[in-house]
């Protein structure tokens, strides 16, 4: 070494620096061996150390979930949010919950219930999203049921990472977003009850990996864009409970397509082209007509299929009983043909069948007849006699009638604006008739005492006649200031007054307008609206035996119905005969029971607001059969007919003017008779009549869900009953999903009971309208209890 270093020109080290040097190594390799020993101690460090950093958010994604929870009030759902650093690590809970990967936030869940207030209508939603877009790593964003309303922000289209969006349960208007159409990555797409309008967008389709799409429950209208038919990783679609119609896309290209759900909208009328690897398929209560495909018969993964309440016709197919998968088959309500027989075979997994309500004969399949699940076959035209079978000619009869026109049972929703004059035009139509026959008795009168002016002369006797009857009805009397001590007292109108209140009649009064009838709505001078009914007169009938029915209208008057306030005599001056009758009613606003029950997500009645409405109606028909003398029966009762004011105080608008018994055919001119067979004209059965029809409306109340046909109540009550007799689970998965969580189990039961009841097919077995009231006062009392219970613990 000492050789080297001479060659090479260096210095030889001294004594002291070689020692120097040998110290060093000597403590070189004891560090180094002490270094080998302890290896995995280091590497177990340095695990702990990158693992401890990866629970750690950025501080600007920590910053973010501070600033979320300042924007929602700091509830107490995201109370875990205070006095914590570590977000990644806070515990789930059904309100919130946080997944990080490494260092950042991949979802975020936040769920509203009890802990979250109800947020007002200015709330910063802008702010909100605005916030979430800085969550550039975010995936999976879902806020549910927090009461956000207003447009939903296009900042959401910032997060481009985002896989899932789930914003149900809220109250979001307006068209969806086009920024939505930037999240490439996007693979599910929930915008559940809402009230999203307009049409679905036509960029839907572009997404290259969307395999859910479901928009049920919202406002959606108009026709499905055909860019759907190129969503090939679409594997649910659901858009029931719009108002989307028209044909649909040709959806045999979305090969993985397995739930389709287009219940309640109006498509149609021809069967969609499907793919055959569907596992459930729901086509109910829509406008498709015609036939069905034979290719249906060979879906051999489908499990549920439902197509009832449309107008299917033509021959129906035997082998949907026997699919390899089936387990729930409802084609009930359509025109199906054809013939069933004993050794049909069937799934022996089926545990829901529904037949009812078609042109069927023949026999009900062994199969079917021995199954421990729901089956129904009603109103077809089989051998079963004891289960409401029709003869077997009107099977035959209806099925020509089919086949020659077979658009007349298209089933149609009736516009809002329909319903709301059919609502104030049906209830006093048979009116028109009764009131038509007053001039004659008038005329007669005049000519009695020709020397008076005509005019002043009727109206005097009128008002003379009306007043004093009434006021020496003692029972009217009571009832009267009992039942409607709100109201204003019964008057006799002069037209000038009434001209004041509508501006002469002006066009832009009229709300509504028959043949013989306009309707017009005014504003008296005290400020009070009301709505006037102008009748022509027609001379015919014996104005002597119809004066009474004046009297009587002015009698009803109960705080459930909308009653009338006065009247108002037009004359001619020629043969001082009454050529116009104004009738003058309290004016009550246009929302009806049904569209406070079915329609938007936020504005539908709660559970113990449906008790209480469906008590006022019954308050309100139990006065029209017991408030006055005689009482007045068949009001052919319609929930459409059923409306709410301001204080949600229910008015039936539509019910029967007493007329005379050659008259009574009037009387609900224009609706669909009742499927209950002959009316036998005794006031018991008339009773009877009015509860099959607060069945109805009951059954309504409860599903949450429209009756446009009368063979859809046997289904649905069969429905219900079966679940009455089952458990808790099973009654809470047919009740209206906006209420079923707030009901008690005890009150569903009795309003359950009650509706199957009213709705017996012999008028003896119903109860009395006495009966109902009881046990809907008693639902609601349970009801109370039910909550107070539940507020306490």
């Amino acid at each position: 070494m000492q050789w080297q270093r001479l060659q090479l020109g260096l210095p030889l080290p001294s004594t002291e620096s070689l020692y120097n040097i040998k110290q060093i190594i000597n403590l070189l390799d004891v560090f180094m061996a002490k270094l080998v020993f302890h290896s995995h101690l280091l590497l177990l460090l340095m695990v702990f150390l990158a693992i401890h950093h990866t629970d750690q958010l950025q501080l600007s994604q920590s910053q973010t979930l501070l600033k979320v929870q300042q924007l929602f009030d700091y509830p107490p759902a995201l109370n875990s949010f205070n006095n914590i650093t570590d977000f990644c690590n806070i515990e789930p809970t059904p309100s919130l919950t946080i997944v990080c990967y490494e260092d950042n936030l991949t979802q975020l869940h936040i769920t509203g219930n009890s802990g979250f207030p109800l947020f007002p209508e200015n709330f910063p939603t802008d702010s909100l999203f605005a916030t979430l877009a800085s969550l550039s790593s975010l995936k999976v964003l879902s806020l549910a049921s927090l009461s956000l309303t207003g447009p939903l922000p296009g900042t959401i289209g910032e997060l481009h990472s985002l896989e899932i969006l789930n914003v149900s349960s809220n109250g979001f208007n307006g068209t969806i977003p086009t920024p939505i159409s930037n999240l490439r990555n996007l693979q599910t797409l929930i915008l559940d009850e809402n009230k999203f309008t307009g049409q679905i967008p036509i960029w839907v389709g572009s997404f290259p990996g969307l395999a859910v799409l479901s928009l049920k429950n919202n406002l959606f209208s108009g026709s499905l864009p055909n860019s759907m038919s190129s969503l090939q990783t679409l594997r649910i679609l659901t858009l029931s409970k719009n108002q989307l119609s028209g044909k649909l896309p040709d959806f045999r290209n979305l090969t993985n397509l397995q739930v389709l759900d287009l219940e309640s909208n109006d498509f149609g009328p021809h069967f969609p082209y499907l793919p055959t690897k569907l596992v459930s398929l729901v086509l109910r209560n829509n406008s498709f007509r015609f036939g069905i495909p034979s290719e249906l018969g060979s879906c051999y993964q489908l499990q549920k299929l439902d197509i009832s309440l449309n107008g299917f016709v033509g021959p129906f197919l035997p082998s949907l009983l026997s699919l390899p998968s089936v387990n729930y088959l409802d084609i009930s309500a359509n025109k199906f043909t054809g013939m069933l027989f004993q050794n049909m075979s069937c799934n022996t997994e089926l545990v829901f069948v529904n037949l009812s309500s078609n042109l069927l004969k023949g026999e009900l399949p062994t199969c079917l007849d021995s199954k421990n699940g729901i089956v129904s076959f009603a109103r077809n035209c089989l051998s079963n006699n004891d289960k409401q079978q029709h003869p077997t000619d009107f099977c035959l009869n209806e099925a020509l009638a089919v086949r020659i026109i077979p658009d007349i049972h298209k089933h149609r929703r009736p516009h809002p604006k329909t319903l709301l004059v059919s609502a104030i035009v049906g209830g006093f139509i048979g009116g028109i008739a009764i009131l038509g026959v007053v001039f004659l008795f008038i005329k007669g009168v005049y000519k009695q005492n020709s020397v008076e002016t005509p005019t002043r002369a009727m109206k005097e006797y009128v008002s003379t006649v009306t007043t004093a009857k009434l006021l020496t009805d003692a029972r009217c009397i009571s009832q009267t200031m009992k039942m409607g001590s709100s109201l204003p007292a019964y008057k006799t109108f002069a037209l000038e007054e009434l001209k004041e209140a509508t501006n002469n009649f002006d066009a832009s009064c009229l709300m509504g307008e028959g043949s013989h009838a306009q309707i017009y709505k005014g504003k008296l001078p005290g400020g009070t609206h009301v709505t006037i009914r102008s009748l022509k007169m027609r001379k015919r009938h014996n104005p002597q035996t119809n004066m009474h029915h004046l009297e009587l209208i002015s009698k009803l008057r109960h705080s459930h119905l909308v009653s009338a306030l006065g009247h108002c005599l037009e004359c001619c001056q020629d043969d001082s005969s009454v050529s116009s009758m104004f009738l003058i009613f309290e004016f009550v606003p246009s929302r009806t029971l049904r569209s406070c029950i079915s329609g938007p997500p936020g504005e539908k009645l709660s559970w113990t607001q449906r008790i209480a409405a469906a008590i006022g109606v019954v308050k309100g028909v139990q006065f029209l059969h017991t408030g006055i003398v005689p009482g007045v029966f068949s009001h052919n009762l319609k929930i459409t007919d059923i409306l709410l004011d301001n204080n949600l105080n229910v008015k039936i608008s539509s019910y029967n003017l007493p007329l005379l018994a050659k008259n009574r055919e009037i009387v609900g001119a224009g609706t669909l008779p009742r499927p209950k067979g002959n009316i036998q004209p005794s006031v018991k059965d008339e009773e009877k009549n009015d509860v099959y029809d607060i069945g109805v409306i009951l059954l309504e109340i409860i599903l949450g869900r429209p009756i446009m046909f009368h063979n859809e109540v046997g289904v649905l009550k069969d429905l219900v009953q079966v679940s009455i007799k089952t458990d808790h689970t099973a009654r809470r998965s047919i009740v209206d999903p906006a209420v079923h969580k707030e009901c008690s189990e005890e009150s569903l039961k009795t309003m359950m009971e009650i509706c199957v009841r009213c709705l017996s097919n012999e008028p003896t077995q119903r109860p009395s309208v006495e009966d109902v009231l009881w046990n809907l006062q008693f639902a609601a009392q349970v009801q109370n209890s039910w909550r107070h219970d539940s507020s306490d613990n």
